[in-house]
């Protein structure tokens, strides 16, 4: 495992992001787990985040692209911070863009999206904290697509939570990738998580939880 995963696992736990007891999830499943990045709040978290992103991206799409793109209203902070990541590390100068829940009708900015337009040609990374479903994407890609005619390049999530999708045979994130034809990536799995906590953070009976959870819901 590289160190910046390594790293960036610690950091989920430190910030309060990953958490482990007993959690609801909207699929109805009890999950031992939960990761929710909305709870990165300061200035540092944010930084950390967004070189963390920006590492996983350079490491599994290179730098070809021109727009970070994040669906609203958690990809919001993700697209800008991994912008400034990407700067940071590489020089990059990629543009951030995100979507409207609602367009916007008056002033100088109307229309879906915030931050940069698009345009024909434009290769565009997606960011996410976590697909459980794809849902979000199913509702933003084809708002991209109308918007120009944009290639997607990839979408990088947080964690992979390796769990199995609607189909039952293969995660969420290897559903999306056939549906949609752009791969999806994550800048640490949960048996990265594992290895990297267990003895520590991870218990044996949170352990044993765990390996419950993936027996009924994981992808071999």
């Amino acid at each position: 495992m590289q160190d910046y995963k390594r790293a960036f696992i610690e950091f989920m736990v430190e910030a309060g992001v990953l958490r482990f007891g007993e959690f609801t999830l909207k699929s109805g499943r009890t999950s031992p787990y939960f990761m929710n990045a909305g709870d990165y709040v300061t200035g540092d978290q944010l930084h950390r985040l967004g070189c963390a992103y920006a590492r996983a991206v350079h490491d599994r799409f290179g730098l070809d692209f021109d727009v970070v793109f994040g669906p609203a209203y958690k990809g919001i902070p993700l697209a800008v911070t991994t912008c400034i990541g990407l700067s940071e590390l590489y020089g990059k100068e990629a543009r951030y863009c995100a979507d409207r829940k609602e367009a916007k009708d008056h002033g100088a900015d109307t229309g879906r999206f915030l931050g940069t337009r698009l345009h024909d040609g434009d290769r565009v990374v997606i960011v996410e904290d976590v697909t459980t479903s794809g849902k979000s994407i199913d509702e933003t890609y084809p708002k991209l697509k109308e918007a120009a005619a944009v290639k997607v390049v990839g979408l990088m999530v947080s964690l992979d939570r390796q769990e199995i999708g609607a189909g039952g045979a293969k995660t969420a994130q290897e559903e999306l990738s056939d549906r949609y034809g752009f791969p999806v990536a994550s800048i640490v799995t949960l048996d990265e998580v594992i290895e990297a906590l267990e003895g520590t953070v991870i218990t044996p009976e949170l352990k044993a939880a765990l390996d419950d959870y993936r027996a009924r819901y994981g992808v071999a």
